[in-house]
């Protein structure tokens, strides 16, 4: 069963392409390579032994994406991860964002809603929830106003497929995720962040390699157990398995609705400096980092509530916060030895 990952290449996808090759799926790629590289197509076959089909195809493009789909009639699902995701930049050139994550989704679905069935799962976001008012955040929890253009193309995103999911042959499942982490335990792919990180344990990482000379902790004044922001951080290959769970749902005809939500992480915040002190027992290096004022788009606390992606798709993350924080840190030193 033929299935197309957009952003493949890319960290989510690149962990998620391996899993869908260890269950037998035929996986073809398409990245435009704007914020990841061709080596990770290696890696990809490193560990499974099957190289996919790759495409290097940019979503904002609707003549390359209708001549994609003219070359491959045969596409029964589609996990689309291809995105610009970083909040800070989204907030500093919000068109960007909007033309990319918005745009490129929507000439996406064009193609796929002339199939008369077809399933997708969506790369979500927790930050559909904004600053939700209670925790663990549960499914049901309301969207609120986003924090940040990048959230907004989240909100916006879901409420797309469900609308075209409506008059179509597409069944969906949006996949809220909080905050991906960690490297294959294989060491061939990781996080490989294109210039200066956006996300927290890629900049603890190259700090604590020297590569930055110190990492900025945004304000220790928040109204969480030590002030500084708390996050619900998930392994990378954990949620790239609840990719394949929710889309063998799909394949299967066992959804119950059209289109279905999950919240996907492992139930337990950790604020900044826990994931700090946490890297540093287990890298055995002092970190050396600073506190500095709040950071705009920054909210103040959020993790999962998980029982209804147990409940329903049978998942639940398994590997803990030092094991994620140890494979990224053996990732960082390998791809720095080369």
């Amino acid at each position: 069963m033929k299935i197309l990952v957009t952003g493949g290449l890319g960290f989510i996808g690149s962990h998620t392409v391996v899993e869908l090759q260890a269950q037998g799926y035929d996986v073809v790629v398409v990245d435009n390579l704007s914020n990841s590289t061709l080596e990770v197509l290696q890696g990809i076959e490193a560990i499974s032994g099957i190289k996919p089909a790759f495409e290097n195809v940019d979503l904002r493009d609707k003549s390359a994406i209708q001549r994609f789909f003219s070359a491959y009639t045969d596409i029964k699902g589609v996990i689309h991860f291809a995105a610009s995701k970083a909040v800070g930049e989204s907030i500093e050139n919000p068109l960007l964002y909007y033309e990319n994550n918005l745009s490129s989704l929507i000439y996406l679905l064009q193609q796929l809603q002339e199939k008369s069935e077809v399933s997708f799962i969506f790369s979500s976001s927790c930050t559909v929830y904004g600053q939700a008012e209670y925790m663990p955040i549960t499914e049901n929890a309301p969207i609120q106003e986003a924090f940040s253009p990048y959230g907004n193309t989240k909100q916006i995103g879901e409420e797309i497929i469900r609308d075209v999911a409506k008059v179509s042959g597409i069944n969906a499942i949006l996949l809220r995720y909080f905050n991906p982490i960690g490297a294959h335990e294989s060491n061939m792919i990781g996080e490989l962040p294109i210039g200066i990180p956006q996300n927290l344990v890629p900049f603890i990482t190259q700090t604590a390699m020297g590569i930055r000379q110190q990492l900025s902790v945004f304000g220790n004044d928040y109204d969480t157990v030590d002030g500084t922001c708390v996050r619900d951080y998930i392994h990378v290959v954990d949620l790239a398995q609840a990719h394949v769970v929710a889309l063998k749902r799909l394949l299967e005809g066992a959804n119950e609705d059209k289109v279905e939500v999950y919240n996907v992480g492992t139930g337990k915040g950790s604020s900044v400096l826990e994931v700090i002190n946490a890297f540093e027992k287990v890298s055995q290096q002092k970190l050396p980092y600073q506190i500095v004022a709040r950071r705009e788009g920054d909210i103040t606390e959020a993790f999962a509530n998980t029982d209804k992606v147990y409940e329903k798709l049978g998942w639940k993350a398994s590997k803990t916060l030092e094991e994620s924080l140890l494979s990224a840190w053996i990732w960082e030193n390998k791809i720095r030895s080369k």
